[in-house]
């Protein structure tokens, strides 16, 4: 094993033994495995508007989510050091509920449009008040997302920081979303909701047979009977 800033795990260590690839692994951790930002790398964060991240709680149960805003709304405070806002959201603040309990953090920058690389940035989070960071970054623009205003941000300590290699990443180009597009769909709140049954009409018993003049009394079978006795061969 080399001498590199990489901090691998013991597992990934034990399947790089086992599958040969520990050569490879550390001329990996040597050449692309930073203990900081390189100049590049605050670059490329600063001109990206998506980020995809994943915390974990106190039991290690974990939780994969996605930030956007306009270019640059992860705020690189140093070469150590990143902070993206937090909004009011949903109300659920899964992730910085998770950061209480669990400070570990992963966030994985994609380039889709332009050189189709990815960076990896893993560290240590912490929530911090919106006049406090500012007390300290006055810079930090007020309106990070027009019209929206953080009620807490995110402050990341750096572990580690790599690239995601180019291959298969997709090619993608921004585009403003077709008109009438969302009215052609449910509504994200209901959009993985089981819908509401129908209520019944007024006066029918739900699940009766029908019955009357012309309708022979066997033609449905008993009503009240299991879904899936009888014949199955039907």
């Amino acid at each position: 094993m080399t001498s590199h800033d990489a901090t691998p795990s013991q597992g990934e260590r034990l399947l790089q033994t086992h599958l040969g690839t520990s050569e490879r692994a550390d001329a990996f951790y040597d050449r692309q495995v930073h203990p900081h930002l390189t100049e590049a790398m605050r670059e490329f964060i600063q001109r990206q508007s998506m980020v995809f991240l994943s915390t974990a709680d106190a039991r290690g149960h974990c939780d994969a989510t996605f930030r956007g805003g306009p270019p640059g709304f992860v705020a690189v405070l140093d070469d150590r050091t990143l902070a993206y806002p937090e909004y009011r959201g949903n109300g659920v603040l899964a992730s910085a509920g998770n950061i209480t309990e669990n400070p570990h953090i992963g966030l994985l920058f994609m380039d889709f449009t332009r050189d189709h690389v990815g960076l990896h940035v893993n560290g240590s989070a912490q929530l911090v008040g919106d006049q406090e960071l500012r007390a300290v970054h006055a810079w930090i623009p007020v309106d990070p997302a027009p019209g929206r205003h953080p009620v807490l941000w995110t402050v990341i300590t750096l572990h580690e920081a790599y690239i995601h290699c180019s291959k298969h990443i997709p090619h993608l180009e921004p585009a403003p979303r077709p008109l009438g597009l969302a009215r052609a769909r449910r509504r994200d709140a209901d959009y993985f909701v089981e819908p509401e049954p129908a209520p019944a009409e007024y006066g029918a018993v739900r699940g009766a047979a029908p019955t009357g003049p012309g309708v022979p009394h066997h033609a449905y079978g008993d009503a009240n009977a299991h879904p899936l006795s009888g014949s199955r061969d039907r």
